[in-house]
Order: C-alpha cells, then structure tokens, then sequence
C-alpha cells in the first residue's frame, strides 16, 4: 500500500503520529534536543497529557512561534514550517491536512540534504508508491512513514512505542547528515 493511501484510512492518532514523527525526524535542523517532542508523543497515549499545551511549549522550546530566520537553509524552514503548522485541536481533519503536509515537508528535506542524485522529479512519486531512482537518505524516510503509519494502523496506541523508536532511528541519522554537511560548509 502507498504512502498516501496509508494517511487516507489512518485514523486520528495514526494521523497525529505521523506527523509528528515526520517532525521528530526534523528536530536536528531546528537545534532542539530529543527531549523536546516528548510530551507531545505522550499526549497520544490514553490519557496522556494535552495535545494543544504540549505543541505550544515544544513551540517555545524550539523558537518556532517566530518567523523564518534569513540565514536558515530552505531544510530548516521546511522543518519551522512543520511544527508551526501543527494544528492545536486533535481532530480528524485538521491532523489528517497537517500529517500529509508533513510528510511531503519530510521527504523534501531528505530530499535537499541527500547528496545523492534523486532520479524521482518530485517526493509525490514515492508517496504515490514508485520509488524507483530515489536516492537512498529519502527511501529510507520513506520507509518510515510508512512503518509508523502500519504500526498504528496494526496495534493502535500499543504501536505509539515503537513508533518512537522509528522516529528516533530517523532522527539519529538526519543528526549525521546535519553534522556532516555542517562540516563540509566550514
């Protein structure tokens, strides 16, 4: 199943997973700590905590209330744009438009710091199910998606762990690219 049938039948907490794993994975281009997004994980336990009070302090946390930065590269603004368009209310639809968009947000940004060749055009063709050509940093965050969203899809809030641990996964190895390009700049 593609990527974006996925998100079409994910309920409300596959929803929000998504997108907010797709934003932990993005967390290294926004200078936060692995720590920062963790009561937002929380709060899509039952009974886990306040969705809307969660996303505003992982806002101040990360400075993202605030405008684009000049100097940001267009990967970090992509990620400022995520976590700023997070929708306060938990509901159905407005997770479901913010999931999509972060996901395509998440590949793009695998997509810029990739540097290998992305034979693909654009990230709706591996969304879409054909991943021939894709370079290999954004098959992986394909892959990804597409595991938190089977994760939830097959064991509801039991899947929320291992899910973060996908995320975490993820997370590690945009940490490495960010690292590496950051070295390459000096």
């Amino acid at each position: 199943m593609s990527l974006v049938e996925l998100i079409a039948q994910a309920d409300e907490r596959g929803l929000a997973a998504s997108g907010l794993a797709c934003l932990d994975r993005c967390v290294p281009l926004l200078g936060g700590d692995d720590e920062v997004l963790r009561p937002l994980w929380a709060s899509l336990t039952d009974g886990g905590g306040d969705w809307g009070e969660s996303l505003e302090k992982a806002r101040v946390a990360l400075d993202a209330a605030g405008p684009d930065e000049p100097a940001e590269d267009e990967a970090a603004r992509l990620a400022r744009r995520m976590l700023g368009a997070a929708p306060a209310d938990r509901t159905a639809a407005g997770i479901r438009e913010w999931a999509d968009a972060c996901s395509v947000a998440s590949l793009q940004i695998h997509r810029l710091l990739d540097p290998a060749e992305d034979g693909a055009g654009s990230v709706d063709v591996p969304r879409e199910g054909r991943t021939e050509g894709i370079s290999p940093l954004v098959a992986a965050e394909l892959r990804r998606q597409v595991t938190v969203l089977e994760l939830l899809a097959g064991h509801g809030a039991g899947g929320l762990r291992r899910a973060l641990e996908v995320s975490t996964e993820g997370r590690r190895v945009l940490r490495a690219v960010v690292s590496r390009r950051a070295r390459g700049r000096v």
